[in-house]
C-alpha cells in the first residue's frame, strides 16, 4: 500500500525538520529520567522504548534512570508492610530496604530492559551499586518540634544521597553500543544499601559524564506560570527568581532544584517534559517546539 503524496510530504517534512537535530547531538550523551504515566501506561511505555532506540541508532548516547515508588508501594501493601513517609521520603528500615532493592533493581530495572530491548535495542540493567558505581551518604530528616522552636532530625533508614559517582561502569556500556538503565540505589562507606531519589540520580550523572542534555519525565505539561501557561527557554538565573517569588513551589520545587543544579553544574540543558505525552523524548529533542520547559545557561526558544 502506497502513502498519500500529503502523507508523503508530511513525512519529508518531520526527516527535514530532525536532521539539523541529529546532526547537533551525535555522539552526546542524554540522560533521561524515566517515570509517572510513561512508565506504567502501555502505550506510553512503547514509545518511550522506541525513542530511546531510535537516539543510540542516530548516534546519541542515552542513559536511562528510573523510578519505581508506585511500584515498591503496591509490593509493600501486599507484604503487608506499612509505608511512612516524612517530607515525601519513604522511610526505608532494612525490611523496606529489601522490597525497594528486589523491586529498583530487579522487577522494574529488566522490565524496561526488556522493553527496550524488544524495540530493537541493546540495554543493559544496572544499579548503582555494581562497581560501586553510586556511592551514597545516609539522608536525614529534620523538622521542628511541636511547640518548640528546636529542628529535630529524623532517621528515615536506607534514604541516601549521592556522595559521588564513578562513570567507568556507564563509560564501558556506551562505548559498547549499549543503553545503560539504572536502578538508583547507592552503595554507603559501611557496604550498605541506599534508596535514593531517581532524579536527584540522573541530575548527578548528567554532571559526572557532561551530557548534553538531562531529562526529566514528570506527569505535567511543564513549569507553569501563575496563569498555568508553560515556561520554556528559561535561563539558571530567571528559575531562580521564580523560585523566589513563589512560582516555583512545592512538588515540583525538588525536581526544578535538580534540574537547575545539573545546569550548573555544567549540563548544557536541561527539560522537564510531559511523560504522558507520547514519544515526548523525541518531540523535545528533534523539533523546533518541543513538549515541556527547557532550562539553561543562555536563553533558547
Amino acid at each position: 500500500m502506497s502513502l498519500s503524496r500529503d502523507r508523503a510530504m508530511n513525512i519529508a517534512q518531520v526527516l527535514t525538520e530532525a536532521l539539523p537535530y541529529i546532526q547537533r547531538f551525535t555522539n552526546k550523551t542524554i540522560v533521561i529520567k524515566f517515570g509517572g504515566n510513561a512508565m506504567v501506561d502501555e502505550q506510553l511505555q512503547n514509545s518511550f522504548a522506541r525513542d530511546i532506540v531510535l537516539m543510540k541508532l542516530v548516534g546519541m548516547n542515552p542513559i536511562v534512570v528510573h523510578g519505581g515508588g508506585p511500584q515498591i508501594g503496591q509490593l509493600l501493601e501486599k507484604l503487608n508492610i506499612k509505608s511512612e513517609f516524612i517530607d515525601g521520603m519513604r522511610v526505608t528500615d532494612s525490611e523496606t530496604m529489601d522490597v525497594v532493592e528486589m523491586v529498583l533493581g530487579g522487577t522494574v530495572n529488566k522490565q524496561i530492559v526488556s522493553l527496550i530491548n524488544r524495540n530493537g535495542g541493546h540495554a543493559i540493567g544496572i544499579t548503582g551499586k555494581d562497581g560501586q558505581m553510586i556511592r551514597a551518604r545516609k539522608l536525614s530528616a529534620t523538622r521542628k518540634s511541636p511547640g518548640l522552636q528546636a529542628t529535630e532530625i529524623i532517621d528515615i533508614g536506607h534514604v541516601g544521597e549521592v556522595a559521588s559517582i564513578d562513570t567507568s561502569v556507564i563509560e564501558t556500556l556506551t562505548n559498547s553500543n549499549f543503553i545503560p538503565v539504572i536502578a538508583p540505589i547507592g552503595v554507603g562507606s559501611d557496604g550498605a544499601s541506599y534508596n535514593i531519589n531517581a532524579d536527584l540520580v540522573a541530575g548527578k550523572i548528567a554532571e559526572v559524564v557532561r551530557a548534553e542534555k538531562l531529562m526529566l519525565l514528570t506527569n505535567v505539561a511543564g513549569l507553569q506560570n501563575k496563569s498555568g501557561e508553560v515556561l520554556t527557554g528559561l535561563t539558571t538565573s530567571q528559575v531562580d527568581g521564580l523560585i523566589e517569588d513563589g512560582t516555583i513551589y512545592g512538588g515540583m520545587l525538588p525536581k526544578i532544584s535538580c534540574a537547575l543544579d545539573a545546569v550548573k553544574g555544567g549540563v548544557t540543558s536541561a527539560h522537564i517534559i510531559d511523560g504522558r505525552v507520547a514519544h515526548a523524548v523525541l518531540l523535545e529533542i528533534f523539533t523546533d517546539v518541543g513538549v515541556g520547559t527547557l532550562i539553561s545557561n543562555k536563553p533558547q526558544r
